[in-house]
């Protein structure tokens, strides 16, 4: 993987490789909060910042003091006090400099913890080998994808007329058929570039 353009993978992670369309990872507050654009947006850009952050510090911890010691069995924790530590950071920055969104984003923001798309790609980044930059621009591929996907669903949930959707799919029922054709969508990508 270390002849992969960071540029290729990159665009890679946000189109042919969308985490959350392709892998459906961190589908539990894409589901949640998709149903406002401007708290989509807030949630997306929080979860672009903490995959970009993790995945650098990720790199850094896994391939310089982990292998080195040969406790990479310990990635896991590892991986996982480093997403927490991160998501403490924001939600305090957050709280205090924009409260409305702090309380728009309620319970989801503290458990971007436990997101398993941030997980995912840290994970990724050690299958897959990745240099220090690559592991960055994957991070942040990743998370710009996680957030034009939230978006995406964010304004079509805010165009719905629920009114004419049959009562039995309201809601989360509609929610799950437009991930599934925003899925369909995105494999059309695909053929692109495979960053596997």
């Amino acid at each position: 993987m270390e002849n992969l353009s960071p540029w290729v993978l990159f665009f890679a992670a946000i189109f042919t490789g969308n985490i959350l369309l392709t892998y459906f990872l961190g589908m539990c507050s894409f589901l949640s909060v998709s149903r406002q654009v401007k708290t989509a947006l807030g949630l997306g850009l929080a979860v672009t910042f903490v995959l970009t952050i993790t995945a650098a510090v990720n790199h850094i911890i896994y391939f310089h003091v982990l292998v080195p010691l040969g406790i990479e069995y310990l990635r896991y924790i590892v991986f996982i006090g480093v997403i927490a530590a991160t998501v403490q950071f924001l939600e305090m920055f957050i709280e205090r400099y924009s409260e409305v969104l702090y309380i728009n984003l309620g319970i989801f923001l503290p458990l971007i913890t436990v997101n398993c798309a941030i997980l995912g790609v840290s994970l990724f980044m050690v299958i897959r080998q990745y240099t220090f930059i690559q592991s960055v621009v994957f991070g942040a591929g990743s998370g710009l994808g996680w957030l034009l996907a939230i978006l995406a669903m964010a304004g079509i949930q805010e165009r719905l007329n629920e009114k004419k959707i049959p009562p039995p799919l309201r809601g989360p029922g509609i929610a799950l058929i437009i991930t599934g054709i925003m899925a369909m969508a995105f494999i059309g990508f695909s053929g692109m570039v495979q960053i596997q």
